[in-house]
């Protein structure tokens, strides 16, 4: 299988006085797609910054490697982060020298081409997360990481971002991270689910059959109530089987 492989053990960091991940182990394995989902603040963004050397641990390892050569890896922002000034292929050429004609390439998979010497500002938000992928995949990472890709884009868009993704990556296997704020995403596209709380691992779901999965799937529509259920608890909501009971005791009482 293609892709990095990620150790990481007993990774810990603190901001001041604050511990934002404690003690996390965690094992990705080449080709593997994995999502960290959770409430705001347990340390989704953290870990994934760590993981791309934007952030150094305050204690635990991290190995992120591959067999016969140093893993390249890449990370992929919510913002697009295009340079203004520069066209579509420059942005997705950025950092490369002789590339070009891969740059071309890798626009038209994505839906882009003939687009490559327009600037960004003509450019739709998708258009301009299309853009940001592709200057991502051009470099071939082993490794993938995505923080929040699609979180800005409108429930369609998002829609065909993800089904690009999935379709890129069926191509060109690789290795990804992705964290996300939305669990039907993660169910989608994962091999595997980790639900974080309080900056350590509190769940690792393995997910049924090969990615990517039916939005109708009814066993994909029970885990994410299932989710859903479980982060709302933990960002101090009350749980949907607890609504009616809620409902009572806000009643008007004689």
């Amino acid at each position: 299988m293609s892709g990095a492989i990620v150790n990481v053990r007993h990774l810990a960091r603190s901001f001041g006085g604050k511990r934002v991940l404690d003690g996390i182990d965690l094992d990705v394995g080449a080709g593997e797609f994995v999502s960290l989902i959770g409430a705001s603040g347990v340390g989704k963004s953290t870990l994934l910054k760590i993981v791309a050397g934007l952030d150094q641990p305050t204690s635990g390892t991290l190995r992120i490697h591959k067999p016969g050569k140093p893993a390249e890896v890449r990370m992929m922002f919510q913002e697009d982060r295009l340079l203004p000034w520069r066209t579509v292929l420059g942005n997705v050429i950025l950092g490369t020298k002789g590339h070009e004609a891969d740059g071309v390439d890798i626009l038209c998979a994505i839906g882009l081409g003939g687009r490559e010497n327009e600037y960004p500002s003509v450019l739709s938000g998708g258009q301009r997360q299309r853009t940001a992928l592709a200057r991502a995949l051009l470099h071939q990472p082993d490794l993938l990481l995505l923080d929040e890709p699609f979180g800005a884009l409108d429930a369609l868009t998002r829609a065909a971002m993800q089904e690009l993704l999935s379709s890129l990556l069926r191509e060109s296997p690789r290795t990804v991270l992705l964290v996300t704020h939305d669990v039907e995403e993660a169910l989608l596209l994962s091999d595997r689910v980790i639900v974080m709380r309080s900056g350590k691992i509190a769940r690792s779901l393995s997910l049924p059959g090969p990615r990517p999965r039916a939005r109708g799937d009814a066993e994909l529509a029970r885990l994410k109530e299932e989710l859903i259920s479980s982060l709302l608890h933990d960002e101090g909501a009350p749980a949907p089987s607890n609504a009616a009971r809620l409902e009572r005791a806000l009643q008007p009482h004689d």
